[in-house]
């Protein structure tokens, strides 16, 4: 493993470390729960798509809807193979958590932002989709929110995640184009406006609390050694933004979102 003045030395200088043997054992450990959070958020994500490529309301739907759940499995498939080049016995992992990443909970439970299984994904993806505006707004909210915090990821000091993450990015672009053509479309509809809202006020609030506590003393440490670029809060701020703009524009009211930090945990949450 690498000395930490010269690990650090090296970060400061913006390269990019490319294996373990490079990085200290604390900058793996942090860099394993990191990419371990987005690899399971991706796959429970993946899982809890699949019933709507039956449900969706068209052929054309469901082969988008079938085409989303193949990425987020691809994307899940990248991320464990970057955490096997680590020495991650993810096939242990995964087994070991495959029946949690479908675990659900009641549509109406509000968890805040607690995690109440052992596996590592955000917690948004505890939360059921129940119907094809949910499949909508999740795709307008939480994917839009995942990338934003992906976009911090492109600047990091680790270049396989790095250079993993551009198809990924890529490939989460056309499933938050793909919720803003139904937002838009549910949104100027008499008939489903008012859903609409609801619905989005749901997904609205659920994705704020993903992006971690402002000051968080572990988001201070990941941009220390450069697995992030900006706090917590700069993140959210900035989706927040995106989406304030976008909701203007088709005519939805953002909803009032209220943070409870003694709830939150002391950590940064990346899905995909």
């Amino acid at each position: 493993m690498s000395d930490e003045r010269q690990m650090m030395a090296r970060i400061e200088r913006g390269e990019r470390l490319e294996s373990a043997d490079e990085m200290t054992p604390v900058y793996r450990d942090h860099l394993v729960h990191l990419m371990t959070m987005q690899a399971d958020s991706e796959l429970a994500g993946g899982y809890g798509y699949v019933s709507w490529i039956q449900k969706a309301p068209s052929v054309e739907e469901k082969h988008v809807v079938a085409q989303i759940v193949k990425d987020e499995l691809r994307h899940a498939a990248v991320m464990y193979g970057l955490l096997a080049d680590l020495g991650v016995d993810v096939d242990s992992h995964v087994r070991r958590h495959d029946e949690t990443f479908t675990m659900r909970i009641e549509p109406d439970a509000d968890i805040g932002t607690r995690r109440i299984t052992d596996d590592k994904r955000v917690n948004i993806f505890y939360y059921p989709i129940d119907t094809w505006q949910d499949f909508v707004f999740f795709n307008f909210c939480m994917d839009r929110g995942a990338g934003h915090q992906l976009e911090d990821v492109r600047g990091c000091s680790y270049g396989p995640w790095v250079r993993a993450i551009e198809g990924i990015f890529k490939e989460e672009k056309f499933h938050i184009r793909h919720g803003e053509y139904w937002v838009k479309k549910l949104a100027e509809d008499p008939a489903t406006r008012d859903e609409a809202q609801a619905t989005f006020a749901k997904w609205y609030v659920r994705t704020m609390n993903i992006f971690g506590r402002p000051g968080s003393p572990k988001n201070v440490l990941y941009r220390k050694y450069r697995l992030k670029t900006r706090d917590n809060d700069d993140v959210r701020q900035a989706f927040a933004t995106e989406v304030a703009g976008l909701c203007e524009k088709f005519g939805l009211h953002v909803p009032a979102w209220k943070p409870v930090w003694e709830q939150l945990p002391e950590e940064a949450h990346i899905p995909g």
